[in-house]
């Protein structure tokens, strides 16, 4: 049998799951939010496909693109694009996923408000772990590498 050490899961598994939204929450102040905008806000996801796997939001609670005003897309847009210079100034990444999932048979955690996933990758980082074990090796704490992107985040004020 392998073991691997996943501390924030236990958070997770004891945890009351949230009955409020986990955006409009991290609106209020959230220890994993990044920074909130005018319109849009990004957050680290409490639960990474790797390190550094942010979500950007517009701060108003739509669950559709048909729902945003123009000037909230535009936005949304805008922090989507900024988060990835900060990613890439910050991280170094070789590349990105960068999507949203519209309905829950589309992979939506939190379908009632719009949220864009950005996920950086590097080379090399789908490893024998993922491979072999079906497991994802995050190497650093989310607070570690929230408290490294911030700064950066403080800059777009």
């Amino acid at each position: 049998m392998k073991t691997l050490w996943a501390p924030w899961r236990m958070e997770y598994i004891l945890d009351e799951k949230e009955k409020e939204c986990i955006f409009c929450v991290a609106l209020i102040g959230g220890n994993l939010t990044l920074y909130k905008g005018a319109l849009s806000m990004v957050m680290m996801n409490k639960y990474p496909y790797i390190n550094g796997h942010l979500l950007v939001a517009p701060k108003r609670h739509v669950a559709s693109l048909d729902e945003l005003t123009m000037e909230e897309m535009g936005d949304l847009l805008k922090t989507v694009r900024e988060s990835i210079g900060i990613l890439k100034k910050a991280m170094k990444p070789d590349g990105f996923n960068v999507g949203l999932n519209l309905g829950i048979v589309a992979g939506a955690g939190v379908e009632q408000h719009l949220h864009f996933h950005i996920v950086p990758r590097w080379h090399g980082d789908t490893n024998a772990m993922t491979v072999f074990a079906e497991v994802r090796v995050i190497p650093e704490h989310l607070e570690a590498t929230c408290h490294n992107l911030k700064p950066h985040f403080q800059e777009l004020d």
